[in-house]
Protein backbone atom coordinates (compact mmCIF):
# COMPACT_ATOMS: atom_id res chain seq x y z
CA UNK A 1 0.00 0.00 0.00
CA UNK A 2 1.38 3.41 -0.93
CA UNK A 3 2.03 6.07 1.68
CA UNK A 4 -0.74 8.17 0.14
CA UNK A 5 -3.35 5.50 0.87
CA UNK A 6 -2.21 4.35 4.29
CA UNK A 7 -4.85 5.32 6.85
CA UNK A 8 -3.44 7.00 9.94
CA UNK A 9 -4.84 6.26 13.39
CA UNK A 10 -5.81 8.90 15.92
CA UNK A 11 -3.00 10.36 17.98
CA UNK A 12 0.30 11.91 17.01
CA UNK A 13 2.06 10.72 13.87
CA UNK A 14 4.20 7.57 14.08
CA UNK A 15 7.77 8.48 14.92
CA UNK A 16 9.34 7.12 11.72
CA UNK A 17 6.86 8.99 9.55
CA UNK A 18 7.34 12.22 11.49
CA UNK A 19 11.12 11.96 11.29
CA UNK A 20 11.01 11.38 7.53
CA UNK A 21 8.78 14.43 7.12
CA UNK A 22 11.11 16.57 9.23
CA UNK A 23 14.14 15.43 7.25
CA UNK A 24 12.37 16.49 4.06
CA UNK A 25 11.82 20.06 5.20
CA UNK A 26 13.84 22.82 3.49
CA UNK A 27 16.59 24.46 5.51
CA UNK A 28 16.44 28.22 5.14
CA UNK A 29 17.73 29.73 8.39
CA UNK A 30 20.18 32.00 6.62
CA UNK A 31 21.22 33.94 9.71
CA UNK A 32 22.00 30.82 11.76
CA UNK A 33 19.91 31.81 14.77
CA UNK A 34 17.73 28.69 14.77
CA UNK A 35 19.85 26.50 17.05
CA UNK A 36 17.33 23.70 17.58
CA UNK A 37 14.47 23.28 15.13
CA UNK A 38 12.03 20.44 14.53
CA UNK A 39 13.26 17.02 15.59
CA UNK A 40 11.91 13.79 17.02
CA UNK A 41 12.02 14.14 20.81
CA UNK A 42 12.77 17.86 20.85
CA UNK A 43 10.25 19.75 22.98
CA UNK A 44 10.83 23.34 21.80
CA UNK A 45 12.58 25.41 19.17
CA UNK A 46 15.67 27.36 20.32
CA UNK A 47 16.24 30.72 18.62
CA UNK A 48 19.15 32.99 19.51
CA UNK A 49 18.11 36.52 20.46
CA UNK A 50 20.93 38.68 21.74
CA UNK A 51 22.47 37.10 24.84
CA UNK A 52 19.40 34.95 25.44
CA UNK A 53 17.57 32.17 23.66
CA UNK A 54 13.92 32.43 22.73
CA UNK A 55 12.11 29.12 23.23
CA UNK A 56 8.95 28.39 21.23
CA UNK A 57 6.42 25.57 21.41
CA UNK A 58 2.96 24.82 20.06
CA UNK A 59 0.68 22.04 21.29
CA UNK A 60 -3.05 21.36 20.88
CA UNK A 61 -5.46 19.99 23.48
CA UNK A 62 -7.77 17.41 21.92
CA UNK A 63 -8.18 14.51 24.36
CA UNK A 64 -10.25 16.32 26.98
CA UNK A 65 -12.67 19.23 27.18
CA UNK A 66 -12.83 19.69 30.95
CA UNK A 67 -10.68 22.68 32.07
CA UNK A 68 -9.23 22.76 28.57
CA UNK A 69 -7.98 26.36 28.95
CA UNK A 70 -6.04 25.66 32.15
CA UNK A 71 -4.72 22.49 30.60
CA UNK A 72 -3.48 24.19 27.42
CA UNK A 73 -1.35 26.73 29.28
CA UNK A 74 0.26 24.13 31.54
CA UNK A 75 1.03 21.61 28.80
CA UNK A 76 2.73 24.21 26.62
CA UNK A 77 4.59 25.69 29.59
CA UNK A 78 6.03 22.24 30.34
CA UNK A 79 7.83 22.15 27.00
CA UNK A 80 9.46 25.51 27.68
CA UNK A 81 10.45 24.37 31.17
CA UNK A 82 12.18 21.19 29.96
CA UNK A 83 14.19 23.34 27.55
CA UNK A 84 15.62 25.08 30.60
CA UNK A 85 13.55 28.22 30.14
CA UNK A 86 10.84 30.31 31.74
CA UNK A 87 7.46 30.45 29.94
CA UNK A 88 6.52 34.07 29.26
CA UNK A 89 3.88 34.66 26.56
CA UNK A 90 0.97 32.44 25.53
CA UNK A 91 -1.18 32.54 22.40
CA UNK A 92 -4.34 30.46 22.06
CA UNK A 93 -6.36 29.52 19.00
CA UNK A 94 -9.75 28.43 20.34
CA UNK A 95 -12.19 26.62 18.06
CA UNK A 96 -15.69 25.93 19.35
CA UNK A 97 -18.33 23.69 17.73
CA UNK A 98 -21.69 25.05 16.56
CA UNK A 99 -24.12 25.32 19.44
CA UNK A 100 -21.50 26.53 21.90
CA UNK A 101 -22.67 29.12 24.40
CA UNK A 102 -21.16 32.35 25.61
CA UNK A 103 -20.93 30.80 29.07
CA UNK A 104 -18.75 27.97 27.75
CA UNK A 105 -16.40 30.40 26.03
CA UNK A 106 -16.23 32.60 29.14
CA UNK A 107 -15.36 29.57 31.26
CA UNK A 108 -12.47 28.64 28.97
CA UNK A 109 -11.13 32.20 29.00
CA UNK A 110 -11.31 32.18 32.79
CA UNK A 111 -9.27 28.97 32.83
CA UNK A 112 -6.67 30.50 30.52
CA UNK A 113 -6.39 33.47 32.85
CA UNK A 114 -6.17 31.29 35.96
CA UNK A 115 -3.37 29.14 34.58
CA UNK A 116 -1.46 32.12 33.20
CA UNK A 117 -1.64 33.83 36.60
CA UNK A 118 -0.37 30.71 38.38
CA UNK A 119 2.68 30.51 36.08
CA UNK A 120 3.23 34.28 35.74
CA UNK A 121 2.60 34.01 31.99
CA UNK A 122 1.07 36.78 29.87
CA UNK A 123 -1.77 36.01 27.49
CA UNK A 124 -0.39 37.74 24.42
CA UNK A 125 -2.89 36.99 21.66
CA UNK A 126 -4.63 34.33 19.62
CA UNK A 127 -7.83 33.66 17.71
CA UNK A 128 -11.33 32.43 18.53
CA UNK A 129 -14.12 31.13 16.32
CA UNK A 130 -17.14 28.84 16.15
CA UNK A 131 -16.70 26.34 13.34
CA UNK A 132 -18.27 23.10 12.10
CA UNK A 133 -14.72 21.82 11.59
CA UNK A 134 -14.72 20.65 15.25
CA UNK A 135 -17.22 18.65 17.30
CA UNK A 136 -15.81 19.66 20.69
CA UNK A 137 -13.74 22.59 21.96
CA UNK A 138 -10.16 22.51 20.69
CA UNK A 139 -7.30 24.79 21.75
CA UNK A 140 -4.04 25.02 19.87
CA UNK A 141 -1.63 26.75 22.21
CA UNK A 142 1.62 28.53 21.37
CA UNK A 143 4.05 29.41 24.16
CA UNK A 144 7.10 31.63 24.00
CA UNK A 145 9.73 31.59 26.72
CA UNK A 146 13.31 32.59 27.24
CA UNK A 147 16.50 31.47 28.93
CA UNK A 148 20.14 32.48 29.12
CA UNK A 149 21.73 30.61 26.25
CA UNK A 150 24.21 28.93 28.58
CA UNK A 151 21.34 27.36 30.57
CA UNK A 152 19.25 25.91 27.76
CA UNK A 153 18.66 22.16 27.64
CA UNK A 154 17.43 19.87 24.88
CA UNK A 155 16.63 16.20 24.45
CA UNK A 156 19.81 15.63 22.46
CA UNK A 157 22.45 16.12 25.16
CA UNK A 158 22.40 12.82 27.09
CA UNK A 159 25.84 11.23 27.45
CA UNK A 160 26.99 7.70 28.30
CA UNK A 161 27.33 7.35 32.06
CA UNK A 162 24.52 9.79 32.87
CA UNK A 163 21.79 8.83 35.32
CA UNK A 164 18.19 8.83 34.12
CA UNK A 165 15.90 10.59 36.62
CA UNK A 166 12.10 10.55 36.68
CA UNK A 167 9.93 12.82 38.82
CA UNK A 168 6.49 12.10 40.31
CA UNK A 169 5.47 9.02 38.33
CA UNK A 170 4.09 7.84 35.01
CA UNK A 171 0.61 8.06 33.48
CA UNK A 172 -0.52 10.95 35.71
CA UNK A 173 -2.15 12.91 32.90
CA UNK A 174 -3.73 9.92 31.19
CA UNK A 175 -5.10 8.58 34.47
CA UNK A 176 -6.77 11.89 35.28
CA UNK A 177 -8.32 12.15 31.80
CA UNK A 178 -9.66 8.60 31.93
CA UNK A 179 -11.10 9.15 35.40
CA UNK A 180 -12.83 12.32 34.22
CA UNK A 181 -14.10 11.07 30.86
CA UNK A 182 -14.82 7.38 31.60
CA UNK A 183 -16.44 7.32 35.04
CA UNK A 184 -19.33 5.06 33.96
CA UNK A 185 -16.98 2.49 32.45
CA UNK A 186 -14.82 2.52 35.57
CA UNK A 187 -17.81 2.05 37.87
CA UNK A 188 -18.97 -0.83 35.68
CA UNK A 189 -15.50 -2.35 36.02
CA UNK A 190 -15.83 -2.26 39.81
CA UNK A 191 -13.76 0.81 40.64
CA UNK A 192 -14.98 2.69 43.70
CA UNK A 193 -16.18 6.27 43.23
CA UNK A 194 -13.64 7.47 45.79
CA UNK A 195 -10.83 5.90 43.76
CA UNK A 196 -12.10 7.60 40.60
CA UNK A 197 -12.16 10.93 42.44
CA UNK A 198 -8.57 10.34 43.64
CA UNK A 199 -7.52 9.63 40.06
CA UNK A 200 -9.22 12.78 38.75
CA UNK A 201 -7.40 14.81 41.39
CA UNK A 202 -4.05 13.80 39.89
CA UNK A 203 -4.52 16.78 37.53
CA UNK A 204 -3.65 18.95 40.53
CA UNK A 205 -1.88 16.65 43.03
CA UNK A 206 0.85 15.88 42.14
CA UNK A 207 -0.25 17.87 39.07
CA UNK A 208 0.64 17.95 35.38
CA UNK A 209 3.09 20.87 35.57
CA UNK A 210 6.83 20.14 35.58
CA UNK A 211 7.90 23.78 35.71
CA UNK A 212 9.18 23.57 39.28
CA UNK A 213 10.77 20.16 38.69
CA UNK A 214 12.73 21.45 35.69
CA UNK A 215 13.86 24.60 37.50
CA UNK A 216 15.30 22.54 40.35
CA UNK A 217 17.10 20.13 38.02
CA UNK A 218 18.70 23.00 36.09
CA UNK A 219 19.70 24.80 39.31
CA UNK A 220 21.47 21.68 40.57
CA UNK A 221 23.81 21.63 37.60
CA UNK A 222 24.83 18.50 35.75
CA UNK A 223 21.66 18.17 33.65
CA UNK A 224 22.46 17.07 30.10
CA UNK A 225 18.99 16.47 28.65
CA UNK A 226 15.33 16.81 29.62
CA UNK A 227 12.14 15.58 27.98
CA UNK A 228 8.42 15.88 28.65
CA UNK A 229 6.70 12.46 28.42
CA UNK A 230 3.40 13.21 26.71
CA UNK A 231 1.65 11.08 24.07
CA UNK A 232 3.00 7.54 24.04
CA UNK A 233 3.93 7.72 27.72
CA UNK A 234 7.29 7.07 29.34
CA UNK A 235 8.17 4.25 26.91
CA UNK A 236 7.91 6.55 23.89
CA UNK A 237 9.62 9.45 25.67
CA UNK A 238 12.64 7.28 26.49
CA UNK A 239 12.86 6.08 22.90
CA UNK A 240 12.65 9.67 21.63
CA UNK A 241 15.35 10.82 24.04
CA UNK A 242 17.65 7.94 23.05
CA UNK A 243 17.09 8.74 19.37
CA UNK A 244 17.70 12.47 19.82
CA UNK A 245 20.90 11.91 21.83
CA UNK A 246 22.15 8.95 19.75
CA UNK A 247 22.66 6.82 22.86
CA UNK A 248 21.24 3.67 24.40
CA UNK A 249 19.32 3.67 27.68
CA UNK A 250 18.81 0.91 30.23
CA UNK A 251 15.84 1.15 32.63
CA UNK A 252 15.14 -0.65 35.91
CA UNK A 253 11.36 -1.08 35.93
CA UNK A 254 11.27 -1.67 39.69
CA UNK A 255 12.30 1.97 40.28
CA UNK A 256 9.60 3.52 38.07
CA UNK A 257 6.78 4.96 40.16
CA UNK A 258 3.21 4.12 39.15
CA UNK A 259 0.87 5.89 41.56
CA UNK A 260 -1.87 3.67 43.06
CA UNK A 261 -4.73 5.58 41.33
CA UNK A 262 -2.97 5.12 37.99
CA UNK A 263 -2.54 1.40 38.54
CA UNK A 264 -6.18 1.04 39.57
CA UNK A 265 -7.54 2.90 36.53
CA UNK A 266 -5.21 1.18 34.07
CA UNK A 267 -5.98 -2.29 35.43
CA UNK A 268 -9.73 -1.64 35.25
CA UNK A 269 -9.61 -0.49 31.61
CA UNK A 270 -6.89 -2.89 30.40
CA UNK A 271 -4.46 -0.08 29.66
CA UNK A 272 -0.66 -0.25 29.84
CA UNK A 273 0.55 2.72 31.94
CA UNK A 274 3.94 2.68 30.18
CA UNK A 275 2.24 3.88 26.98
CA UNK A 276 -0.20 6.33 28.55
CA UNK A 277 0.16 10.10 28.14
CA UNK A 278 2.25 11.30 31.08
CA UNK A 279 2.44 15.07 31.54
CA UNK A 280 3.39 15.66 35.15
CA UNK A 281 6.52 13.52 34.95
CA UNK A 282 9.88 15.04 34.12
CA UNK A 283 12.48 12.87 32.41
CA UNK A 284 16.04 14.10 32.83
CA UNK A 285 19.55 12.81 32.34
CA UNK A 286 22.13 14.06 34.82
CA UNK A 287 25.87 13.58 35.16
CA UNK A 288 26.65 10.83 37.68
CA UNK A 289 28.43 13.18 40.08
CA UNK A 290 25.28 15.33 40.39
CA UNK A 291 22.58 12.66 40.42
CA UNK A 292 22.33 12.29 44.22
CA UNK A 293 22.26 16.05 44.81
CA UNK A 294 19.56 16.46 42.14
CA UNK A 295 17.31 13.78 43.61
CA UNK A 296 17.83 15.20 47.11
CA UNK A 297 16.95 18.73 45.98
CA UNK A 298 13.74 17.48 44.39
CA UNK A 299 12.82 15.60 47.56
CA UNK A 300 13.47 18.72 49.66
CA UNK A 301 10.85 20.50 47.52
CA UNK A 302 8.39 17.63 48.11
CA UNK A 303 8.74 16.35 44.55
CA UNK A 304 9.09 12.58 44.34
CA UNK A 305 12.05 11.56 42.18
CA UNK A 306 14.23 8.56 41.60
CA UNK A 307 17.03 7.33 39.37
CA UNK A 308 15.40 4.83 37.03
CA UNK A 309 18.27 3.91 34.74
CA UNK A 310 21.49 4.77 32.98
CA UNK A 311 22.62 6.16 29.66
CA UNK A 312 24.85 3.77 27.72
CA UNK A 313 27.07 4.07 24.63
CA UNK A 314 25.19 3.45 21.38
CA UNK A 315 25.06 -0.19 20.37
CA UNK A 316 25.12 0.57 16.64
CA UNK A 317 27.34 2.80 14.55
CA UNK A 318 24.47 5.01 13.47
CA UNK A 319 23.55 5.83 17.06
CA UNK A 320 19.86 5.32 16.38
CA UNK A 321 19.18 4.82 20.09
CA UNK A 322 17.93 1.66 21.79
CA UNK A 323 16.06 1.38 25.09
CA UNK A 324 16.11 -1.80 27.14
CA UNK A 325 14.36 -2.59 30.39
CA UNK A 326 14.80 -5.03 33.28
CA UNK A 327 11.38 -5.90 34.67
CA UNK A 328 12.91 -7.42 37.81
CA UNK A 329 16.46 -7.80 39.14
CA UNK A 330 16.72 -11.47 38.14
CA UNK A 331 15.48 -11.13 34.55
CA UNK A 332 17.60 -10.26 31.51
CA UNK A 333 17.16 -6.92 29.82
CA UNK A 334 14.48 -6.78 27.13
CA UNK A 335 13.65 -4.19 24.47
CA UNK A 336 11.38 -1.47 25.78
CA UNK A 337 7.78 -2.03 24.60
CA UNK A 338 6.77 0.23 21.74
CA UNK A 339 3.37 1.84 21.30
CA UNK A 340 2.07 2.63 17.84
CA UNK A 341 -0.02 5.35 19.47
CA UNK A 342 -0.94 6.50 22.94
CA UNK A 343 -2.99 4.09 25.04
CA UNK A 344 -5.54 6.84 25.61
CA UNK A 345 -6.18 7.25 21.88
CA UNK A 346 -6.43 3.48 21.48
CA UNK A 347 -8.94 3.19 24.29
CA UNK A 348 -11.09 6.09 23.08
CA UNK A 349 -11.19 4.67 19.55
CA UNK A 350 -12.30 1.28 20.82
CA UNK A 351 -14.80 2.32 23.50
CA UNK A 352 -16.11 5.84 22.90
CA UNK A 353 -18.41 6.97 20.11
Amino acid sequence: MSNERRVLKTGKLPGKLLQSLIEGLPRSDADGRLIIGPGLGEDAAHILYGENTILAKTDPITFTTDRIGWYAVNVNANDIAVAGGTPKWFFATLMMPPGSTETEVCDIFAQLGEAAFELDVQLAGGHTEVTPAVTQPVICGFMLGEAPTSRTVSASGARPGDAVILTKGIAIEGTAILAKECRDALVSAGVQSSDIDDATNLFFHPGISVFKDAQIVVECGGVTAMHDPTEGGLATALQELAFASKVDITIDATTVNILPPSQTICDALNIDPWGLISSGALLATVSPERQDATVEALHESNIDAQVIGTVDPPSDEGGSGAVTIKWDPDSPSQPMPTFERDELARYFDQHLD
